[in-house]
């Protein structure tokens, strides 16, 4: 299996591309091959002491910058790291992809480049959510702020093959989020695609509201890109909020810190679950073949963890699942 990085996508690259990389390479039996200036790369390793000589690099001139039209990787861009990346993940030189770089670029690659998966309307930006019960799936996140009813649903049967292959979870429950459990609630948007997720092939279990997610209520939770990344960027303040209060509460004094020292073994298993690096990425569901989206200041572990999840993603056939899951909502679709 071969797994290709842009190695240069990123608020710390190359550095920790090339560290991550070279970890991965080490413990996961994967060949990687990291694209950009190999000149460049080269360089960044022996100067840091980094070990590639079980890394294949592959040349790319330029690099995408986070600001730029995401539209433009297709031509003025189609010779940055990311976009050889893509091509080279398209003509088969390559089982998956992870990027740091741009979202809205890698978005655009992954449809137009890669392509998607035939049927799918739109790919999505998915993301796992700490819960009270484990872990939630929200999507889309950011990748489609406006959505069609059809797209929901295949949001929903993408997001429960996800659960099913990469997360080990039987039968995992899908929910659309809403201002209300009624199925009457929300606008012609969730009252059209509550429609079309109740006939889907998948556990729908009715709409939940925000404060449900955290809880647990659902293990798929599907929405619109707006309301995905809005619901995304308000619990990782909250955790950031939790953690500041947490160290604030426990630095206050000898005997909060002799209370940190005994309860020491649970935050670290609590900063643990929150730890974003810990999952290495989100994946853009829909495409033909594994794209993963590192977070943007991704460390070494971060890399690591971002191939992690895209070996496991080719290991499972998680885009032939979606297919088949896909082709079935298609068959209800034209049936209702």
């Amino acid at each position: 299996m071969r797994i290709i990085v842009d190695g240069f996508g990123g608020d710390n690259a190359p550095i920790e591309v090339l560290k991550g990389c070279a970890e991965a390479v080490d413990k996961l039996g994967v060949d990687i091959t990291v694209v950009g200036d190999e000149a460049k790369l080269k360089s960044c390793a022996e100067e840091n002491g980094i070990d590639i000589s079980k890394l294949a690099l592959a040349q790319a001139d330029g690099v995408m910058e986070v600001c730029a039209e995401p539209a433009k990787i297709l031509k003025e861009y189609s010779d940055t790291s990311m976009a050889v990346g893509l091509k080279m993940l398209s003509d088969g030189d390559g089982d998956a992809f992870v990027s740091a770089g741009s979202t809205g670029a890698l978005v655009v690659g992954a449809t137009f480049i890669v392509k998607r998966i035939k049927g799918i309307k739109r790919v999505a930006l998915a993301t796992l959510l700490p819960t009270l019960k484990g872990n939630a799936l929200l999507m889309d996140c950011g990748a489609n702020a406006d959505c069609r009813p059809e797209m929901l649903a295949q949001f929903g049967v993408m997001g429960s093959a996800y659960m099913t292959r990469f997360m080990g979870v039987a039968k995992p429950t899908v929910a659309l989020a809403n201002i209300g459990a009624e199925p009457t609630k929300g606008r012609e948007l969730e009252l059209e695609s509550y429609k079309l997720l109740e006939a889907a092939p998948i556990e729908f279990i009715g709409n939940i509201e925000g404060r449900d997610v955290p809880l647990g209520a659902a293990d798929v939770v599907v929405t619109d890109g707006f309301t995905g990344n809005l619901i995304l960027k308000t619990v990782e303040g909250m955790g950031k909020f939790f953690s500041k209060s947490l160290k604030d509460m426990f630095t206050d004094g000898l005997g909060a810190k002799l209370g940190a020292l005994l309860l020491m073994k649970k935050i670290n298993a609590f900063k643990k679950k929150t730890d974003y690096t810990e999952q290495g990425g989100a994946p853009l569901l829909g495409a033909s073949k594994p794209v993963i989206k590192a977070h943007g200041s991704s460390n070494a572990k971060a890399f690591y963890n971002a191939i992690r999840q895209a070996k496991i993603c080719v290991e499972s056939d998680l885009v032939g699942e979606t297919a088949k899951g896909v082709a079935a909502l298609r068959e209800i679709s034209d049936n209702m």
